[in-house]
């Protein structure tokens, strides 16, 4: 059975860092099918791309216009985590982060990130 689950939001003010876990079970990343996406939706808004990387053996990253130069989208095979790295955070960065996994239409159930002073 296939499964994710996101931890690591909270509160955290303007400019400082958070790290988001995603760990996945029922499949394997290093394969075709691996690929792993992360999500956000802030209030009274639609639900956007954040950041996603390929299955396969080298897993290949890409960003929102957004968050690039400030997130970071990894993953550890040996635990099938994906992480999300988030710097320089940003007010309008407040929304709850989802974990996906395209391949099987699987999310989590979403964790909170405020940034606020």
């Amino acid at each position: 059975q296939v499964e994710v689950v996101e931890s690591g939001g909270g509160l955290v003010q303007p400019g400082g860092s958070l790290t988001l876990s995603c760990v996945a079970s029922g499949f394997s990343f290093t394969t075709s099918s691996g690929a792993m996406s992360w999500w956000r939706q802030a209030p009274g808004k639609e639900r956007e791309l954040v950041a996603h990387i390929t299955g396969g053996a080298v897993g290949i990253t890409n960003y929102a216009d957004s968050v690039k130069d400030r997130f970071t989208i990894s993953r550890d095979t040996t635990v099938n985590t994906v992480y999300l790295q988030m710097n320089n955070l940003k007010p309008e960065d407040t929304a709850v982060y989802y974990c996906t996994t395209p391949q099987f239409g699987i999310w989590g159930q979403g964790t909170q990130v405020t940034v606020s002073s």
